[in-house]
């Protein structure tokens, strides 16, 4: 994920790195598939499961009230001196 806050994260020196995962997947799944696709080694993740948001359409009926999916959010920490390639200079 790319977003203000997300970039302000991988540029500090903690190097944390946002990825929207499976929401079945758990922390140990989400650092060995990160270990094997980027070759790092994460240290710690944080997960967070984010709920839908409101919204609004309008219809023939009037106006439909329905929701976003739920999605997870997955927060990488690398080892120091470690960042992601495929990643930094976007």
């Amino acid at each position: 994920m790319l977003t203000e806050k997300s970039n302000l994260a991988r540029e500090s020196e903690t190097k944390k790195y946002t990825f929207k995962v499976d929401p079945r997947a758990n922390k140990f799944e989400i650092m060995q598939a990160v270990k094997e696709l980027f070759s790092v080694t994460p240290v710690k993740c944080n997960v967070i499961s984010v709920k839908g948001k409101p919204k609004y359409t309008r219809g023939k009926g009037g106006h439909i009230l329905g929701t976003t999916g739920d999605w997870k959010k997955a927060i990488i920490t690398l080892a120091k001196g470690e960042v992601i390639q495929a990643v930094e200079g976007i």
